[in-house]
C-alpha cells in the first residue's frame, strides 16, 4: 500500500474577506473528492484572505498511480484559473 501526500500553497486573487475565500476553498476542496476521490483539508494560513495551504492524501496499491493522481490533483487546481499554486510537496509513504 502506497499514500501520497501532497502539500499545496495556494494564491487567491479574488477573496474581498475570509468568507469569501472559506467559499472558494471549500468549493475547490468539494471538486477535489468528488472528481478524484482524494481526501482533502485546509491546513495553513487560515487567517489570510489570499493565501491557502491544502493538503491533500490518495491511498493506492501502486506507487505510479498515487503519483498520477497528485499530479491529476495539481494539474485541476492550475487549470481553474482563479488560484495560483506557489509551492507544491509531495511525497509517496510505502506503508
Amino acid at each position: 500500500m502506497y499514500v501520497g501526500v501532497l502539500r499545496a500553497s495556494l494564491f487567491l486573487s479574488e477573496p474581498r474577506s475570509l468568507k469569501d475565500k472559506r467559499r472558494i476553498v471549500k468549493s475547490l476542496i468539494e471538486r477535489l473528492r468528488n472528481k478524484f476521490n482524494l481526501a482533502a483539508a485546509e491546513i495553513g494560513a487560515l487567517d489570510s484572505w489570499n493565501n491557502c495551504e491544502l493538503g491533500i492524501v490518495c491511498v493506492s496499491n501502486e506507487a505510479a498511480h498515487s503519483d498520477r493522481m497528485m499530479a491529476s490533483a495539481i494539474s485541476f487546481i492550475e487549470n481553474m484559473g482563479t488560484v495560483e499554486i506557489t509551492r507544491v510537496e509531495t511525497e509517496i509513504i510505502p506503508v
